[in-house]
């Protein structure tokens, strides 16, 4: 089993990479992002909560979350069996530390957290052209501002925690995505 988180900024390719890991490992993606938005646009409770915090460009609520992934992780036991990748979770250091309990209460653990590394200027470039190629309502940049702000405010200090870990493993997330996936590729290779 192989359990991987995918770190870094909005913007930085954690979908496109995780993409990949998929792939090569056999790991069950778990997108908070993707989640969310799934309940958003079937209308249910969870998704309406979610939209207010997120249409602000806040975090959503860490119990809340705690408790969508340990319901995705119990409720698919045959597409987890190989591992997750966790994208967009967690964010904040007490999220980590529940993840890191919720994982141990199932035996588990993270095994590898991929530092994707971009500058500021390239994460606002990408997220605009991609709200432009996509359509997404939050790849606005108002709404960018706010959320590289929490960013640097909330999630940037689980860089620090998850070294102290023993598990993060920093990437270039700039140039050619093949070559940023073969340096992911070679981290990861080397912790299994």
């Amino acid at each position: 089993m192989l359990n991987v988180v995918i770190f870094g900024a909005p913007g930085s390719g954690k979908g496109t990479q995780s993409e990949r890991i998929i792939k090569e490992y056999g790991l069950h993606h778990i997108s908070t992002g993707e989640v969310l938005r799934d309940h958003i646009a079937r209308g249910t409770e969870l998704g309406k909560i979610a939209d207010g915090y997120i249409s602000r460009g806040q975090l959503i609520p860490d119990d809340l979350m705690v408790r969508v992934l340990a319901s995705v992780l119990d409720d698919n036991p045959e597409k987890t069996s190989k591992g997750v990748i966790f994208d967009g979770f967690p964010r904040t250091i007490p999220q980590a530390e529940s993840l890191k309990k919720m994982l141990a209460e199932r035996g588990s653990e993270v095994h590898a957290v991929i530092g994707l590394e971009v500058p500021e200027e390239e994460l606002i470039r990408r997220m605009l052209q991609r709200g432009k190629e996509t359509g997404r309502a939050d790849d606005n940049i108002d709404t960018i501002t706010k959320r590289l702000k929490v960013y640097h405010e909330q999630t940037a200090p689980l860089r620090e925690y998850y070294e102290q870990e023993g598990n993060y493993l920093p990437v270039e997330g700039c140039g050619d995505v093949d070559r940023i996936f073969f340096d992911i590729k070679t981290r990861i290779n080397k912790r299994t």
